[in-house]
């Protein structure tokens, strides 16, 4: 059991570790929403992040909880096989607009 609390933890501390780089928008956007002092997203309620999916980037807010789903955290592994998590894109989920909609809509 106490591997599993481990493992958990690890895991935890991998996907905050991943949202803390990539939760921003981008400098390169950072004029295209309106920021709070901290540089915060102002559209973006508190326990949600921001991701960009599809060629075209569309931008979706997500609750954070979908990180502790294992769909949702095979996403998060192939944007990082895919783009890696050390750009100013903010984080950009490889898959088409109407799957990852399928699958967020099953996630609620």
């Amino acid at each position: 059991m106490a591997m599993i609390k481990t493992s958990k933890l690890t895991q935890t501390a991998m996907i905050k570790q991943m949202l803390k780089r990539c939760s921003s928008l981008g400098k390169k956007q950072s004029n295209v929403y309106s920021e709070d002092e901290n540089g915060q997203p102002l559209d973006v309620p508190k326990g949600h992040f921001v991701v960009y999916v599809g060629e075209n980037r569309v931008r979706y807010v997500v609750p954070i909880s979908f990180l502790t789903r294992p769909e949702f955290q095979l996403l998060l592994r192939q944007a990082e096989e895919e783009f890696g998590f050390d750009h100013d894109m903010g984080l950009t989920i490889p898959c088409e607009e109407v799957v990852f909609r399928s699958l967020t809509s099953m996630l609620r």
